[in-house]
């Protein structure tokens, strides 16, 4: 009896020794001797003391930082990118057994499979299609941990870190594209209000007195504003009637004084070598005789 409860004393203690608490996101990878023993947990698990060993494996996602790498780009382009994995042990006996620290060789793989992939794209293809790029490296990296009992859940690329020149080369490129768009658009929208104008102005001209309405709109407009001048268009139709009294006057006095500057005509005068037509010399012998009576006709009244 004297020995009996030291012993039983002893096998409790070794007992309560040999026991392991394994929460619901751990797993016990076990070995006895020096063998796979097999996966414990969760919960309580025995493990034999000194006999038996047991190694703990968190099956929690792991968000693994992959640090900046120097890349250089289909297109001769030097970019620093970053990027941030996310894994979860599936096989914790793999995990463990097959690798010696699974997380720095994860670590490892991603930042090789990083610069090998954004080696092979153009900077274009990697600021516009990252989406493409991160299911390109999950899956080269997934098919990669597979034997480790490793599950790659995502891969993405978090910062492109791009040299100063070629940001304002890209800024140049975007400006000039930017004015671009603006000159066509402004050139769309001339199109359009000129076709608009063809347009009013046929309708105008087939009703002349909306062009006064409008008129009277504009005027309305103006007065709004509280202007101290106002400005009255006149229609050319009205200013026309006036303007053309105007030119007729101008043409008048330019033929007159033309006719004015003018020598006689020689037509009017009858040269001496030119014998005098018959009515001519008949009107002239009539003022004569005349002429000739009204002196004798004078002398007799004296």
């Amino acid at each position: 009896m004297e020995f009996l409860l030291p012993a039983l004393l002893l096998v409790v203690g070794y007992s309560f020794g040999s026991l392991r608490v394994l929460r619901q996101y751990e797993r016990g990878v076990s070995f006895f001797l020096g063998k796979y023993w097999g996966t414990k947990g969760p919960g309580l698990t025995f493990v034999p003391l000194g006999f038996a060993q047991m190694k703990r494996m968190t099956l929690r996602t792991v968000a693994l930082d992959i640090p900046a790498q120097d890349v250089i780009t289909r297109d001769n382009v030097s970019v620093k990118v970053n990027a941030v994995l996310y894994m979860r042990v599936l096989d914790p006996a793999k995990a463990f057994i097959e690798i010696e620290d699974y997380l720095y060789a994860t670590s490892q793989l991603s930042q090789t499979t990083l610069r090998s992939v954004l080696g092979e794209v153009e900077l274009d293809e990697l600021l516009a299609d990252r989406e493409k790029i991160n299911a390109v490296l999950k899956k080269i990296i997934d098919e990669r941990t597979d034997p480790w009992g490793i599950e790659v859940s995502a891969v993405e690329v978090k910062d492109v870190d791009l040299p100063d020149q070629m940001k304002r080369a890209m800024a140049r490129q975007a400006e000039a594209e930017r004015e671009r768009r603006a000159k066509v658009i402004a050139a769309q929208g001339e199109l359009q209000a000129s076709a608009t104008l063809a347009d009013a102005a046929k309708m105008l001209a087939s009703e002349p007195v909306s062009l006064q309405l409008r008129y009277l709109q504009t005027v309305t407009e103006i007065a709004a504003e509280n202007n101290s001048t106002t400005i009255f268009p006149l229609p050319m139709d009205l200013l026309r009637p006036f303007m053309d009294m105007a030119d007729r006057a101008a043409r008048m006095r330019d033929d007159k004084a033309a006719a004015a500057s003018l020598p006689a005509s020689p037509a009017a005068l009858p040269p001496a070598d030119r014998p005098m037509p018959a009515h001519e010399l008949g009107d002239l012998m009539q003022r004569l005789r005349e002429q000739a009576l009204q002196e004798e006709s004078g002398k007799h009244g004296k």
